[in-house]
């Protein structure tokens, strides 16, 4: 059983610094344990609907590690183990599509990792192992992660023409300086041969990661960053702040050894919320609209949603590859977590000796309950615009949200959301506080489960 947290109410909470936790995912991977017993793939997802799924796809190479880099992923793997990890993604997405017995999706994504390290060749490999089993990126909004220094014309010119819709690259800073502390070796001139390939062929959204809080950064170098990204007309900006996590390089010449665990909890102030401010700020006065804490989107960005929602409130998202998240309502799974090298490739080395049988098995993931799937749709939908929809909460659960979630009725007393008919909206000071109202929305034994997890 796992030991109490203590939950601090949300006000105790917002006098601290606002930068506790990113909740991109609930629960997230350090709440996932071995399950009392292999679960068949085959009976997880029996009462699914399976008609509109998320692909994703886990390329977890990359040319580097960034000192902020918490992914599962792994730099500059030898050359077979990109071929044999290619060999284990056509067994896995053979062995799942057998099981949701012809499933249907309605997105697909790549990410990683640098899913742009593999080569053209290996890139026509992944699209035409994709269309062997009716997976026709052309035919749906379809998403990849690239970075600067793997970016050619040829590849390019590949991704566009297989379907890719949506190219995201991390530049993080356009100061060499900052990127230099950031423990990444990339050029500012590097960039703007990157974005210039990307935009030769035409991919209707090009989104672009900036980070804030890096060592030596001001309000105005921050700021210079966001003009220069936005000379490239980017239809998507994601503005990250930095978090300095165990194992990873930057948590090493902190001292972060492993010791740390996920807690709410106080921590050095910074100068992290004033250049959030000034970095939303400056982007809205572009006419950029904010969609999330992190998330702007030009107003030339095409219609609808145009991006990959890796977490969804409706689940139905099949990760394939090591290190891939799967969702159904009732269970999350994926394989083991790890941030350091050795353990990475301990991961992956297991990976690679998995047979189909084992594919066809769920071993290691997260049970959602009734309560931990309230928590996880409040959290997906009261972070992003428009927010919470109350109505839609009723249909699904039968109850108010209010009365399952009582804890909800806190923010409006506190200026962080308001109700807008049938919806719950953050506020503008609700947005900045997005990484304390995440981690305050997290159930006691997620938060335990967290907090006991040992970074390897």
């Amino acid at each position: 059983m796992n030991a109490a947290v203590p939950r601090p109410t949300l006000d105790a909470l917002l006098r601290l610094p606002p930068y506790q936790a990113y909740s991109y995912s609930y629960p997230h991977k350090t709440a996932y344990r071995a399950l009392p017993a292999p679960r068949a793939l085959r009976e997880v997802w029996a009462d699914e609907a399976r008609d509109a799924l998320f692909l994703y796809l886990h390329i977890p190479f990359c040319p580097y590690r960034c000192g902020f880099c918490n992914l599962f992923a792994l730099a500059k793997p030898n050359d077979d183990a990109v071929e044999r990890y290619l060999d284990q993604l056509g067994v896995q997405l053979a062995v799942t599509v057998d099981a949701l017995d012809g499933p249907r999706f309605a997105r697909v994504a790549l990410g990683g990792g640098t899913p742009s390290y593999l080569t053209t060749p290996q890139l026509q490999r992944l699209f035409a192992m994709l269309r062997r089993h009716g997976i026709d990126p052309r035919a749906l909004p379809s998403g990849m992660e690239v970075s600067p220094d793997t970016v050619d014309a040829e590849k390019m010119a590949l991704c566009r023409e297989a379907g890719i819709d949506r190219v995201s690259m991390g530049i993080q800073s356009f100061s060499d300086a900052e990127v230099r502390a950031l423990v990444r070796p990339q050029q500012r001139d590097e960039v703007e041969r990157a974005v210039a390939a990307i935009r030769a062929q035409g991919f209707p959204t090009l989104n672009l990661d900036l980070i804030y809080g890096i060592a030596g950064q001001s309000v105005d170098s921050f700021v210079a960053s966001i003009d220069s990204a936005l000379a490239f007309a980017p239809e998507e900006l994601y503005l990250y702040p930095l978090y300095v996590r165990p194992l990873t390089g930057l948590g090493r010449m902190a001292g972060r050894d492993g010791r740390a665990r996920f807690a709410l909890q106080a921590e050095p102030q910074d100068d992290r919320p004033a250049l959030y401010r000034a970095g939303r700020d400056r982007l809205l006065a572009a006419g950029y609209t904010q969609v999330s804490m992190r998330m702007f989107r030009a107003t030339h960005a095409p219609a609808g949603d145009a991006g990959p929602a890796y977490c969804c409130q409706d689940d139905g998202m099949v990760g394939i590859g090591c290190g891939a998240r799967s969702y159904t309502r009732g269970l999350h799974y994926a394989s083991e977590y790890g941030v350091s090298r050795h353990s990475v490739a301990e991961i992956l080395a297991h990976h690679l000796a998995l047979t189909a049988d084992d594919f066809a098995q769920v071993r290691h993931g997260f049970a959602l309950d009734g309560d931990e799937q309230r928590r996880r749709y409040a959290i997906q939908s009261l972070l992003v615009k428009p927010g919470l929809d109350l109505d839609a909460w009723r249909a699904r659960f039968g109850s108010g949200p209010f009365d399952d979630l009582p804890q909800l009725s806190a923010l409006e007393p506190l200026g962080l959301a308001r109700r807008d008919g049938a919806l719950l909206a953050l506020t503008d000071d609700g947005f900045a506080r997005a990484d304390t109202i995440g981690p305050w929305l997290a159930s006691p034994t997620v938060a335990a489960r967290m907090a006991e997890h040992a970074p390897r």
